[in-house]
């Protein structure tokens, strides 16, 4: 790994570590800069011979650079994402106008009670004559100490954060669009001549409807989930009808499997018209009961899935139960469970909410996903409905 490789990464990192020497290199580096204006260019300072002592310089900026670190995070992680953003922007003006205040207020503190009584004590009395100070340099001074948190700092700070949104923004779009490629490689993989396995599931099921009619819903059953996975598993959206009924076909197949054995409670929505999911979300945890969790039971295996919509958001509970013998935990089992944590991320990124627990004897998932309302499909582009990100390579 080179060396300007090794920075980028470092630059770029998300790790608490590096965010905390991020943020101390960035103090540093302003720092270093007042020390060096102060000395080389003391603006409005020219008549006063103490304001080119090097000394001065130092402490000066050290003060100044804890009196706006404060300001800078307000207005980095208060003000700016919870109203500029957000298109609030006369409460955020009300707000940068009272942080503008408050530092004025701290900065003219700063230089009165600290800077002026600090100068006198580490300089020669030659430096800071009395007469050399008139009343209003104080406030002069705190007034420009302050233009320069309210815009030079603030200003450095925003761009940096959109510059590493932007990054993490592009990175992920790549990783997107990978998960993608891969995606479609497993599905062509897996679409080996589809028709001749429909055509076969057919041609059983024409044989078992006389036989046994049984059988043949049971392979009617399975050559809808076929289809649906094989041909709406590739599309960005479909009506979320569509993947509960799924869901509960899945499920009725294992009720015949496991006969009178398996105990089901299944609660879903009836209207659910206009409300689009992107397809094969839920099914893995659903199936992750049954490879892991129902399948291991010697009795009385019991599974209860709960699914409400409230407004355009999806609420999903689902509880089954376990045996002690799946010690090493049902969710590291499962790669399914994995699968879909990463494409909630990259699909619901800040839009879901997911909770996997499980103790000795229950495994509980609970999901929320902020879904889409779309009256005409036709007329929408499902990348900017969910808002994905678009590569730019």
């Amino acid at each position: 790994m080179s060396s300007s490789t090794g920075f980028q990464e470092f630059i770029f990192s998300e790790k608490r570590s590096d965010r905390i020497k991020q943020h101390l290199l960035f103090w540093a580096i302003w720092y270093l800069y007042l020390a060096f204006t102060n000395i080389a260019y003391p603006i409005g300072y020219e008549e006063w011979a103490y304001f080119k002592n090097p000394l001065h310089s130092i402490s000066e900026s050290f003060f100044i650079v804890f009196a706006q670190a404060p300001a800078v995070y307000i207005m980095l992680y208060f003000i700016f994402p919870r109203f500029i953003l957000k298109k609030k922007y006369l409460v955020g003006l009300v707000f940068m106008i009272l942080l503008w205040l408050l530092c004025f207020s701290v900065n003219f503190v700063v230089q009165t009670k600290i800077l002026q009584p600090f100068q006198a004590m580490i300089l020669p009395s030659e430096y800071v004559p009395q007469k050399l100070r008139p009343e209003g340099l104080s406030f002069y001074l705190a007034l420009m100490s302050t233009n320069k948190a309210a815009f030079t700092i603030t200003a450095s700070a925003l761009m940096l954060k959109f510059g590493k949104h932007w990054y993490h923004h592009q990175h992920r779009s790549l990783q997107l669009q990978k998960e993608n490629t891969e995606a479609q490689l497993q599905l062509l993989t897996a679409q080996v001549h589809p028709h001749f396995l429909f055509n076969t599931l057919n041609n059983i099921f024409s044989k078992t409807q006389t036989e046994s009619p049984g059988g043949s819903k049971m392979i009617m059953s399975l050559s809808d989930m076929l289809r649906y996975i094989l041909y709406e598993g590739q599309k960005t959206l479909v009506p979320l009808k569509q993947e509960l009924t799924m869901i509960t076909e899945y499920i009725n197949l294992e009720k015949i499997r496991y006969g009178n054995k398996l105990d089901v409670h299944m609660l879903t929505p009836h209207r659910v018209d206009g409300i689009y999911i992107t397809p094969l979300l839920l099914l893995p945890f659903v199936e992750n009961c049954f490879k892991h969790g129902t399948s291991n039971m010697l009795k009385n295996p019991w599974i209860n899935l709960t699914v409400e919509i409230k407004d355009t958001t999806l609420v999903m509970k689902l509880m089954n139960g376990k045996t002690h013998l799946h010690e090493n935990g049902q969710s590291k089992a499962g790669i399914g469970i994995s699968n879909v944590r990463k494409r909630l991320e990259l699909l619901y990124k800040e839009k879901h909410d997911l909770h996997i627990r499980e103790d000795e004897e229950v495994f509980v998932v609970d999901l929320k996903v902020e879904l889409v309302r779309i009256e005409n499909k036709e007329q929408v582009d499902p990348v900017s409905v969910l808002q994905l990100p678009v590569a730019h390579v």
